[in-house]
């Protein structure tokens, strides 16, 4: 019998989780980091030794990003507004 393991995820996440629990793909994470997600809302850098730097690895806000994709629904090309 195989063994199952249910993670319940917080709401502060590596990019892995992210695409995992999303199914965003690392490159639309990365370019939405760039250019839509603002730091402390979508994403934040964190180091081991508490002070983060840009190139820092990144942790991710599933909730706020659920939010982002959720607002894509209103512009989706031929919607009604």
């Amino acid at each position: 019998m195989s063994e199952m393991t249910l993670i319940v995820p917080n709401d502060w996440v590596t990019e892995e989780k992210l695409v995992e629990i999303t199914g965003l793909r690392p490159g639309t994470i990365e370019r939405a980091r760039k250019k839509c997600w603002m730091v402390g809302r979508e994403y934040l850098h964190v180091s081991p030794d508490g002070v983060p730097k840009k190139n820092s690895e990144c942790m991710y806000n599933r909730k706020a990003v659920d939010q982002w994709v959720e607002s894509m629904s209103k512009k989706q090309p031929g919607a009604r507004q």
